[in-house]
């Protein structure tokens, strides 16, 4: 069921949740729309390199970032009916998102390692490095569950670099495990992913 099918439920739509000990504002969790694409970006640039290894070269970062998380991308993200995207706010702005893509699983390896089906990808989920700690990370997870359960999806799953530790601790919190590794291009590299799921 392609995410545009829901969007008229809004399952993840003004879910709003108080801030952990490390903060005072309310997270409020919504469906993106056209007009978040700029910030949208904004805060993708800030935080994908957060998310890379040590090692990854910087003009490899900052083309896949020019690429792949421009401002004219998210826009066809938010056109796109097998994707949703979804701003978490703090006091009115943009502190985290997350992509949840719907559709078949192209890599082989990985369709075979997710067992819970059917599935939806947690394409992208990052949070400003001001917030971390803050509730908007689980804030976001818990209506991307609810979205994705919402499209009748059983399971989620989604790739982490296999260095970034902090993530990996906050996805097994959220319920997830490694179900096998993968590779993921930027530029002339390659870097080591693990692929975890969880069930819904």
């Amino acid at each position: 069921m392609p995410f545009d099918s829901v969007n008229s439920n809004k399952p993840a739509a003004n879910r709003r949740e108080t801030a952990g000990a490390h903060g005072s504002a309310d997270v409020v969790v919504g469906i993106a729309s056209a007009a978040d694409a700029e910030e949208l970006a904004h805060i993708a640039a800030a935080t994908f390199p957060l998310a890379c290894p040590p090692g990854a070269a910087q003009p490899n970062i900052a083309a896949f970032i020019a690429s792949m998380l421009s401002a004219q991308r998210f826009g066809e993200y938010l056109a796109d009916p097998a994707r949703m995207v979804l701003r978490a706010t703090v006091d009115g702005r943009i502190a985290g998102y997350v992509m949840l893509v719907d559709g078949p699983i192209a890599d082989p390896a990985i369709r075979a390692a997710v067992t819970v089906t059917p599935t939806v990808e947690l394409s992208k989920f990052y949070v400003d490095a001001a917030r971390h700690g803050t509730g908007v990370a689980t804030a976001l997870m818990a209506a991307a569950a609810d979205t994705a359960g919402a499209r009748g999806a059983r399971g989620m799953w989604l790739g982490v670099n296999r260095e970034n530790e902090r993530a990996q601790r906050f996805y097994r919190r959220s319920g997830f495990e490694v179900v096998c590794t993968k590779q993921f291009p930027m530029g002339d590299e390659l870097h080591d992913d693990f692929v975890m799921q969880r069930t819904l």
